[in-house]
């Protein structure tokens, strides 16, 4: 039981940061125009290099959670599994 709550307080925790992250950009696109139309280069305006910003946040993210998966989460699960077999 444990196990499986602190698993899920690190997805809820990763989950709530991947919200931020994306609903934060659309709700920032929506609403400040303005500031997300400004030039960066020639072409491009701050709003491509924040989206890719939060797409990179959600890869940082899901990398973070494969880690600490495999460093902390499966070795315990094998553990116990080891623990029920004898």
């Amino acid at each position: 039981k444990a196990l499986v709550s602190k698993r899920w307080k690190v997805s809820m925790v990763l989950l709530a940061l991947l919200f931020a992250s994306y609903y934060g950009y659309i709700i920032l696109v929506a609403s400040a125009k303005e500031f997300v139309s400004q030039r960066v280069g020639e072409v491009t305006t701050l709003a491509i290099p924040l989206g890719i910003a939060a797409i990179v946040i959600a890869w940082a993210l899901t990398a973070f959670y494969v880690a600490w998966a495999n460093k902390s989460y499966d070795p315990e699960v094998e553990r116990l599994k080891r623990q029920l077999k004898h």
